[in-house]
């Protein structure tokens, strides 16, 4: 059994498709369809249920892949501690990233981490918080950017930002221009917050929480600038961490930024990584990257 067909194997139970299969694969639909079916005789049980448009795992596919994406996950990891012996002058790095957060840090640390290691690629995927912790715990992302607290019992993060939150509410709003306000003043306002799915909307409605209200939200983005926009309009009234802030104050008809408190509430951002997996030298170089970027946000 070859690791090339386990690797075809495991993208055909993503895909669900023979012919999206392939594609990403780069090579022709008859050749997958065959090397899938010897895998099958060699294996003596099918794997996969052929159905018109798509296909499904059996309940022997199922366990199959399980034990595939461990192997080949392996196999890759075997691969970057070698790359390590050639002290970073090739490799691949695959980063996770919440969309919000990496929008702000990545812009910053990318160009860092590439200026010192010119040969390492780095491939980037954004998900939301959920997704993100599923595909790292399963070893899809070398390294992800998350936020406390990690939900997955197969992830493990490394702690390089704390980070306060700020209440966003529009330049007319009554307490627009106090330093310091009390969010159990704010619990009858109207709220516009990042969509579920979220990590730092479940910190915000938790906040919320914490100062006896549940927040009445009228309007949901995904887009945090959005909301932002959407705040300065008088529309209602929202949570940022304190980077985002930064690129909007000087911005015309920009919203006010607000501090809860003292000490104010924060979050915490972190480097996660799937649990007792092998960290390379290129992962960690990015995690010395992100902590001297973090220092700009202090």
């Amino acid at each position: 059994m070859e690791l090339r067909v386990l690797e075809y194997a495991l993208v055909l139970s993503q895909e669900k498709n023979f012919s999206k299969a392939a594609e990403k694969l780069h090579i022709a639909q008859p050749s997958l369809s065959q090397q899938i079916k010897k895998l099958e005789q060699e294996v003596g049980i099918q794997l996969f249920e052929r159905r018109p448009g798509e296909i499904e795992l059996t309940y022997a596919g199922k366990r199959f892949i399980d034990q595939a994406a461990k192997i080949l996950d392996q196999v890759e990891q075997l691969k970057k501690e070698m790359m390590d012996v050639a002290n970073l002058k090739k490799g691949q790095l695959i980063i996770g990233s919440l969309p919000i957060t990496g929008s702000y840090l990545l812009p910053l640390s990318l160009p860092l981490f590439q200026k010192q290691y010119p040969g390492i690629e780095v491939k980037l995927i954004e998900e939301t918080t959920s997704n993100l912790e599923a595909i790292t715990a399963k070893g899809q992302t070398d390294i992800s950017l998350l936020s406390l607290p990690i939900q997955h019992p197969g992830v493990e993060g490394i702690p390089f930002l704390e980070e306060e939150i700020l209440l966003v509410v529009p330049p007319s709003h009554p307490l627009a221009n106090q330093k310091q306000v009390n969010l159990a003043d704010f619990h009858q306002e109207s709220f516009i917050l990042l969509k579920k799915g979220q990590g730092f909307r479940q910190i915000t409605e938790q906040l919320c929480m914490q100062f006896g209200f549940q927040p009445n939200v009228i309007f949901e983005s995904m887009n945090i600038e959005t909301i932002q926009s959407l705040v300065s309009t008088g529309m209602g009234i929202s949570f940022v961490p304190k980077m985002v802030s930064r690129s909007n104050r000087l911005q015309e008809a920009a919203p006010v930024y607000l501090h809860l408190g003292n000490p104010p509430p924060t979050r915490t951002l972190v480097i996660g990584y799937k649990k007792d997996r092998y960290l390379s030298k290129a992962a960690l170089a990015f995690i010395d990257v992100m902590k001297e970027v973090a220092k700009q946000f202090n």
